[in-house]
């Protein structure tokens, strides 16, 4: 999937895994995106798989709920 893909994954899964809002979701992906959290994503293409969103999900709403 595409890095746009791989960030849209992260925030259905928070949602659906977490009970999270869309907007709270996507808040916490900005956030870890700003601290360049994706950045090797961005650079490394074959890391954004369903594997890895399932990983980076639970990162996420751990780190930045």
């Amino acid at each position: 999937m595409t890095y746009e893909e791989h960030l849209d994954e992260v925030t259905t899964l928070i949602t659906e895994k977490y009970g999270m809002s869309d907007d709270a979701a996507i808040k916490m992906v900005m956030r870890a995106q700003a601290d360049d959290y994706f950045s090797g994503h961005d650079d490394e293409p074959s890391i954004c798989t369903l594997d890895r969103a399932h990983q980076d999900a639970q990162f996420v709403f751990k780190t930045y709920r």
